[in-house]
């Protein structure tokens, strides 16, 4: 085939951690049988997608900012006299900034310029099918069709919205509103005890904001194991965060103090009424699949977001769908993995699935609260006979070190002493998960983790001991 100007081998919508991954990794691709593929990329807003830009890098940047704003009003504990300690909003606004730059590696500009310097035609506009392999491109200054070998949807996701009556008129705001805001409130109400309503929890309680989280269901975190989450809510309780659980949000509405009421019941069906200043939404995403027009290309869809196949191919052979829109595990690095599974199936003789035994994820309060594999709940319903290990980080020396002794250590083992879940509830959970992932993806024996000569004083020292008990 004989390409014109509009022609490509493979477009990309959505410029976000997978759909950039997946583009540089097929523009790139060295291949002495193939001539090199000509790769396009179209994203409707900003390039880094959600998570640079009001996701994970703004929030865990404010995150670390108010942990370190924490700990200097505990100095005077390790014998520190550090005067009066206070925060500039802006000047933390204009650190998350700078950080996103950083991350992203320049301005937008910056950034797309990278792109097409490693061979990607980039463009800043909608995409919306008009034929399976032909997609209509528009923007502020013009408007065209080109036509594409092999597609890949990236879209990702955006808050849900919730159907409270009042909440939509009384206005919230989002994790996109909430990493930039010119002004703190003094009253927030959080809906949604998930990860990222948790982690906003903290954050904005520890910038001295009266916070308090509205969760549906009886327990906050309810995937994780809730040995380690419960642990966790106290912690964070302890901190004055306060939590309603079990709740069912009636409605919101404008209150005559200047603002906003939620009203809620309880399972005794008494009404509440707790009023705030503002009100951030985060529970539950949405797909971002409006203006595709996908039925032009025939993509089937579900209330999740594009079916794919375990090779991540959509009900059409030639489009692929990777990271959030596709509903499985909405985390940065499951779409980059996805992404590079789409990469090797559309050069590959032989397509290979995609491998989702062993995803971690970590929620990044402090401590941190990180897993991979099952938990005790999901082998108790699956009737999978496991041992389990716990080790204190109030038994390990490092730990009482840096003074950072709360939380835990959980290992679930099977009877052939594989590893089923590992789970720890502490400072830095997310690094000393490695060795734990590792473990499971190449299925070792939890004895091998016992054996490991491991330096001293170190935290990992934890999972050492974990397994060692096992």
């Amino acid at each position: 085939m004989t390409h014109t100007e509009n022609d490509f081998d493979v477009l990309v919508i959505g410029g976000g951690a997978g759909g950039s991954s997946a583009a540089i990794s097929l523009a790139t691709n060295e291949n002495e049988d193939k001539p090199k593929l000509r790769v396009a990329l179209v994203e409707r807003h900003k390039l880094g997608g959600t998570c640079l830009n009001y996701g994970c890098d703004p929030t865990k940047t404010l995150l670390n900012t108010a942990r370190l704003l924490h700990r200097s009003h505990q100095a005077a504990r390790y014998g520190l006299q550090l005067g009066a300690v206070g925060f500039d909003w802006n000047g933390v606004v204009a650190h998350v900034e700078r950080v996103q730059k950083e991350v992203l590696e320049g301005t937008q500009a910056q950034a797309r310029q990278h792109l097409e310097q490693q061979g990607i035609k980039v463009w800043l506009a909608e995409a919306s099918f008009v034929a399976p392999h032909e997609i209509k491109l528009k923007n502020k200054e013009s408007e065209q069709t080109i036509r594409a070998t092999n597609i890949i949807i990236a879209t990702g996701t955006r808050t849900a919205e919730l159907p409270i009556e009042g909440l939509k008129e009384t206005g919230y705001i989002t994790n996109v509103e909430a990493v930039q805001l010119p002004k703190l409130p003094d009253r927030l109400a959080i809906i949604g005890g998930g990860p990222i309503g948790v982690e906003f929890a903290q954050m904005f309680r520890r910038f001295g904001v009266d916070v308090t989280v509205l969760e549906h269901s009886p327990t906050l975190l309810s995937t994780e194991d809730q040995q380690l989450a419960q642990a966790l809510s106290k912690i964070l309780a302890g901190e004055g965060i306060r939590f309603e659980t079990g709740i069912e949000l009636q409605k919101v509405e404008r209150d005559s103090r200047s603002g906003k009421r939620l009203t809620f019941t309880r399972e005794n069906h008494a009404l509440e009424n707790l009023v705030v200043d503002e009100i951030l939404l985060a529970a539950g995403r949405a797909p971002n699949l409006e203006g595709l027009n996908l039925e032009a290309a025939g993509v089937e869809t579900n209330a999740e977001g594009i079916k794919v196949d375990k090779n991540m191919r959509s009900s059409v052979p030639h489009i692929w769908a990777a990271g959030d829109i596709t509903g499985g595990l909405q985390f940065t690095h499951v779409a980059e993995a996805q992404a590079q599974t789409i990469a090797h199936n559309i050069t590959a003789k032989e397509p290979q699935p995609f491998d989702d035994r062993v995803i971690p994820w970590v929620t990044y309060t402090d401590p941190e609260l990180a897993h991979v594999g099952q938990t005790e709940e999901q082998l108790q319903k699956a009737k999978i006979e496991y041992k389990v290990s716990l080790m204190q980080f109030s038994k390990v020396e490092r730990a009482k070190i840096n003074d950072e002794t709360a939380g835990m250590v959980k290992l679930l083992v099977g009877q052939d002493h594989k590893i089923l879940g590992g789970h720890i509830l502490g400072a830095g959970a997310g690094e000393l998960l490695a060795p734990i992932v590792l473990a499971m993806k190449a299925e070792l024996p939890v004895g091998q983790l016992a054996s490991l000569i491991l330096p001293y004083p170190t935290l990992g020292e934890a999972i050492k001991q974990a397994a060692g008990q096992i």
